[in-house]
């Protein structure tokens, strides 16, 4: 089969193996492995990790294809959603399985792998980049998921909600916060969202306690103490 041929059959797939392969050029596996090594060497096919390869270009496509189960979060998530102007070169991909390589390095951003509790892997929907199903975090979910990994500060949450807290479902968040059971990510969502108006915080204040924790993590614990939800006020702009 000529390679023109074998990359528009690749093209339909966001990643493939040997198997695939094989099955596309209607050959055994070894002969498959030195034609697929053949294309690798000439830039037409790219290895992700072992035994997973792709011809796609975009990361986006590739990221959740990875590791079974996932779905895409944090900056660029909320970057899919216009949550934030920032241009992501990082693509977090969130599983509740653990991965012994924890990044993977492509041509203009990086991979990274990120694991979650079994219990808190939910939020997440298909939606479509280039006609290829990609599993991406809700924008409520990616918001949950920057403060409950600590991966994005609190400030900056902060002020990606009040930029956007018409766009998006308060209702939602405290639901999937109640979902977690996480009572320090509790407290620091209901501050927030009763500090921009939002009625369903309310619904939080059960999941509060007197030991103070900061509003984010990554700062000084100093600033004015709020004792209904056990936060000490560490972020700007509030």
């Amino acid at each position: 089969m000529k390679t023109l041929k074998i990359s528009k059959k690749l093209e339909k797939y966001p990643t493939f193996n040997i198997d695939t392969f094989a099955n596309i050029i209607d050959s055994d596996k070894t002969y498959a492995k030195m034609h697929l090594n053949r294309l690798k060497n000439r830039g037409i096919v790219k290895q992700i990790q072992r035994n997973v390869y792709t011809v796609q270009e975009d990361p986006m496509i590739i990221a959740s294809r990875i590791i079974w189960p996932s779905y895409i979060s944090l900056w660029a998530a909320l970057r899919y959603y216009n949550l934030t102007e920032q241009i992501p070169n990082k693509i977090s991909v969130i599983s509740p399985r653990s991965k012994s390589r924890k990044k993977i390095k492509l041509t203009n951003s990086t991979i990274i792998f990120e694991k979650i509790r079994p219990a808190w892997f939910f939020g997440f929907s298909k939606i479509k980049i280039q006609d290829f199903e990609v599993f991406m975090a809700e924008p409520e979910k990616a918001l949950i998921d920057a403060v409950l990994l600590r991966k994005i500060s609190t400030s900056e949450i902060y002020f990606i909600l009040k930029e956007n807290i018409k766009k998006i479902s308060t209702k939602k968040i405290v639901d999937y916060i109640l979902r977690t059971k996480n009572h320090a990510l509790a407290k620091r969502f209901g501050w927030m969202l009763e500090s921009l108006g939002c009625r369903y915080a309310k619904r939080l204040t059960k999941f509060s306690y007197k030991t103070l924790i900061p509003l984010d993590a990554s700062l000084p614990k100093s600033g004015l103490k709020d004792e209904k939800w056990g936060v000490i006020i560490n972020i700007g702009g509030a």
